[in-house]
């Protein structure tokens, strides 16, 4: 599938030093080594509606990473995924009486268009399940032959061979290895809390015939009335959700790879148990270290489609707003906390553009080395983003100060070009 076009990024004197990063599944910080070479996923989107605050937030977080990375002159090989056949998507379809690829293909596009306008680095590799399917056949075959996956008989008539992950038989199969992964070691929650999370997150806990109620969906054999593929030894059908990031992350990145990345809610059960698929088909874990972006909100609220409060890109953007003043609204909040949209937090992040801009053409003689210092060393420290907004500011306010020195054309475009390429605003 074909990605989105990036836009040039400037390059800057100097280089970022190595990066910390927080390890959701570590529960603690790390530094992530400068080897010349780092790999990054981060999961994609279900296209059946437009994208709103919360993926966009999610993904200008992993391009502060994939930035910093490129500073760093590290070479970055980024994957993205689109579930592009999923139940969200097929149930949209018919509410609406439009065909599920014909929706897919519009929300795709319009997603690709709000990330080119946010000015988000576009991935190397931008994969749809539909298309990786005959990549996920052979590896739920090979799960399944192994004993760590196994068929379902229908009920209420529903058909047969509906097939499975068995959580149990994977984490005693890998109980022994070193870096091995049994269910919680990414989440560290409870089970308890597993079981609420993935009764709500698109799990099926009460599904009878299943060993254990944490089992996950690996694929669903064919219904009338829905799209389905061939599946070799499985039947017709479709692949579940956390099998086809899996597989793909396998196929075009390195194992393992440095950094899985996605929103929070992601942690349990998507990145749980894509990490165990990973394992059980290879025997190497699937990513070295696993970041999350917080949750957005509205006024205080959880967006969320089922509700219908989001604040969406693409709506803002025809409203006349600028992605760099939606781009630096998002900025203004840490990557990993959880905050609100508002009203105000957006005509801060435009006054702020505007007086960034303002402060371009007086530039105060070397200037700007001091400033990109500081703003690798706030991306450095875990994508500080509010602290290295906080930087600009600064040099902003003094740039404006009565009695400042006269500007520098040189000092301007550096800062111009270092804004630009590390938080992906134009000014």
């Amino acid at each position: 599938m074909k990605s989105w076009t990036s836009r040039p990024v400037p390059h800057l004197p100097g280089s970022m030093p190595a990066l910390r990063l927080f390890d959701t599944a570590k529960r603690a910080y790390v530094t992530l080594e400068a080897t010349g070479n780092q790999s990054l996923y981060v999961c994609g989107i279900t296209p059946y509606d437009a994208t709103h605050m919360g993926h966009a937030a999610s993904y200008v977080a992993f391009d502060l990473l994939n930035r910093a990375w490129r500073d760093g002159r590290q070479q970055v090989a980024y994957v993205q995924n689109v579930t592009d056949v999923d139940d969200p998507l097929l149930e949209r379809a018919t509410a609406t009486g439009v065909d599920w690829r014909d929706l897919a293909a519009s929300q795709i596009e319009l997603f690709q268009t709000d990330m080119e306008a946010l000015n988000v680095l576009a991935p190397d590799e931008y994969v749809g399940v539909v298309e990786a399917i005959p990549l996920i056949v052979p590896a739920i075959e090979s799960l399944v032959q192994r004993g760590l996956a196994y068929p379902v008989a229908g009920i209420a008539g529903e058909p047969d061979g509906d097939i499975y992950y068995d959580v149990e038989a994977a984490g005693k199969h890998s109980a022994e290895a070193q870096d091995a992964w049994t269910l919680g070691s990414i989440s560290g929650l409870s089970d308890a809390e597993m079981l609420e999370l993935f009764a709500e997150r698109g799990g099926d806990p009460g599904r009878a015939g299943k060993r254990q109620a944490l089992d996950p969906l690996l694929w669903r054999v064919a219904r009338e009335g829905e799209p389905s593929w061939r599946g070799g030894e499985l039947g017709e059908g479709r692949p579940g959700w956390h099998i086809e990031c899996t597989v793909i992350a396998q196929k075009y990145l390195p194992a393992p790879f440095t950094v899985q990345g996605g929103g929070s809610d992601l942690v349990f059960p998507h990145h749980e148990m894509g990490a165990g698929h990973a394992y059980s088909l290879t025997g190497v874990p699937l990513a070295s270290h696993f970041a999350h972006a917080g949750m957005v909100g509205l006024d205080g609220e959880k967006m969320s489609k089922s509700k219908g409060n989001l604040v969406l890109v693409s709506r803002l953007r025809a409203a006349g707003e600028e992605p760099a003043a939606i781009r630096l609204a998002i900025l203004a909040h840490h990557y990993r906390s959880d905050w609100s949209w508002t009203d105000e937090g957006f005509a801060e992040a435009k006054n702020r553009l505007r007086a960034w801009r303002a402060a371009a053409d007086h530039a105060p003689a070397g200037s700007a080395a001091a400033l990109v210092g500081e703003l690798r060393a706030a991306l450095s420290d875990d994508l500080d983003a509010p602290r290295a907004l906080t930087a600009v500011d600064a040099w902003a306010t003094a740039a404006l100060a009565p009695g400042a020195t006269a500007g520098s054309s040189v000092d301007a475009a550096q800062v111009a070009d270092a804004v630009d390429a590390l938080l992906g605003v134009e000014l």
